[in-house]
C-alpha cells in the first residue's frame, strides 16, 4: 500500500493509504504501484486517480509536484478538486475569458501573464473534463 498526500496552499486535501496512483506528468501520465523507484517531478493540470479500498477516485488537479518514494507520495499543487466541488458554468465561462485575453495579446507583452493566462485555461479544462466524463 502507498500513502498518498495531496497538498493544496489552503488546506491539505487528502492523506490516507492507496493501492496506486495516477498522475498528470508534465510529459504524460504516471502510473504508481507500491515500492516505485525514487522520484520527483513536475505535474500538468489534469486528473490524478487512485484505487481506495477497491474503489477508484478522481481529482482535477492544478500543475504542481509529486514526490515518489518506494511507500510514499507527496502531490504539492496549486488546485485538488473532486467532481462535486466543480461549477462547470463557471469553470467554461473562465476558459472563455482566459482565451478572449489571448486574443488580444501581442507577443511583445508581459510573457508572466500569457503564461498565468495558458494556467488558468489548463485548469479549467481539467475541471470540465473530469465533470463530464463523470456525467457521461
Amino acid at each position: 500500500m502507498l500513502h498518498l498526500e495531496i497538498v493544496t496552499p489552503e488546506k491539505k486535501v487528502f492523506s490516507d493509504k492507496v493501492a496506486d496512483v495516477y498522475l498528470p506528468g508534465a510529459d504524460g501520465e504516471i502510473g504508481v504501484l507500491d515500492l516505485h523507484a525514487a522520484l520527483v517531478t513536475t505535474l500538468a493540470a489534469g486528473e490524478l486517480r487512485y484505487q481506495k479500498d477497491g474503489n477508484s477516485h478522481e481529482l482535477a488537479i492544478g500543475s504542481g509536484f509529486a514526490e515518489i518514494s518506494d511507500d510514499k507520495i507527496i502531490i504539492l499543487t496549486d488546485m485538488a478538486l473532486g467532481e462535486k466541488e466543480i461549477d462547470e458554468a463557471a469553470a467554461q465561462a473562465a476558459i472563455e475569458r482566459a482565451e478572449e485575453q489571448l486574443k488580444s495579446f501581442e507577443h511583445n507583452e508581459n510573457l508572466e501573464e500569457f503564461t498565468h493566462l495558458q494556467g488558468l485555461i489548463a485548469q479549467n479544462l481539467a475541471k470540465l473534463n473530469l465533470k463530464r466524463k463523470r456525467r457521461n
